[in-house]
């Protein structure tokens, strides 16, 4: 065996998989699932925790940290969704640190590939990312995983749009339907997590410019605003009903879209000020210009 294969083998221990959640394991399901399936059902691991705390002065380092809005004591002990939009690379560790400060220990749903990454990726799946390997059968294991956090009072933190949102004028896009759906199922709070000046620490591309822009933020210092908001409205909603769950993602957007207003209070609301030229123009908001109409919840 060689080092490589060595080192693509390694996982820290898992707790042991629960005899109830057994039976969720089919054979040919890949090792990672029932490995995920346990960290779910665990309680958050002290590794991480340690480096969520360690890691919590990064954004500081970056930029100004701003975060308003707060989580009601009963919602942060769980279970809870929060759903968050997607602008760049770094928000992930932005989010991550205002959560942090929140009284929360978020569980993020992430893309397979940085969770099947060498050694990195074996200690984020041992914290608790979830991951999500789009386009594939596969998907679905993350939202069973994700039920079982919930199940077992945790935060899980998901991106409804799926991607960075590539809206020309930065407002949040529709997404999917896969995080309204979980929420209407497992009948848990959805707090909107709304989040802006991340991505002018890293840019869009993943090439040496992201060295650039990153020692560039470290001179400028650009505001890092998080805002988390009230609970989105579900009352009148039923998981599996026809069109619930596009309302609910609707409502989910608009959420997203009115907490992020007052982050661009003084820039134009119809274009992103800072201008990333890496970046794809390709996306649509669900509320361009960031106008939500009244007449959602």
């Amino acid at each position: 065996m060689t080092i490589g294969r060595r080192v693509r083998a390694w996982h820290p221990a898992p707790p042991p998989l629960p005899a109830e959640l057994a039976g969720l394991v089919a054979a040919d399901d890949p090792d990672w699932f029932a490995r995920e399936l346990a960290i779910a059902a665990a309680p958050p691991w002290w590794f991480g925790r340690l480096a969520l705390r360690v890691f919590a002065w990064l954004p500081h380092v970056f930029g100004r940290f701003q975060v308003t809005g707060s989580v009601r004591e009963e919602w942060r002990r769980g279970p809870l969704l929060l759903a968050a939009n997607h602008i760049g690379d770094f928000d992930t560790f932005v989010v991550a640190a205002a959560l942090h400060r929140a009284g929360l220990y978020p569980r993020f749903m992430a893309t397979g590939s940085i969770v099947a990454a060498p050694v990195v990726g074996p200690l984020l799946e041992r914290a608790g990312v979830i991951r999500v390997v789009r386009g594939t059968d596969l998907a679905a294991h993350a939202v069973r995983v994700a039920r079982v956090a919930l199940d077992t009072g945790g935060h899980v933190l998901a991106y409804p749009e799926g991607r960075v949102g590539l809206a020309p004028d930065g407002w949040p896009e529709r997404g999917r339907t896969g995080l309204a759906r979980m929420a209407l199922d497992a009948d848990v709070p959805v707090i909107p997590v709304s989040q802006w000046g991340a991505h002018e620490v890293l840019q869009y591309a993943n090439d040496r410019g992201k060295v650039r822009t990153a020692l560039r933020a470290l001179r400028r210092r650009p505001a890092l605003r998080v805002h988390l908001g009230p609970p989105v409205y579900f009352g009148d909603l039923l998981a599996g009903r026809v069109g619930d769950a596009n309302r609910a993602r609707t409502r989910i957007a608009a959420a997203i879209t009115r907490g992020l207003a007052p982050l661009r209070t003084g820039e134009p609301q119809d274009r992103m000020a800072y201008v990333d030229p890496t970046r794809p123009r390709t996306g649509s908001a669900a509320f361009p210009g960031g106008v939500v109409p009244a007449d959602i919840p």
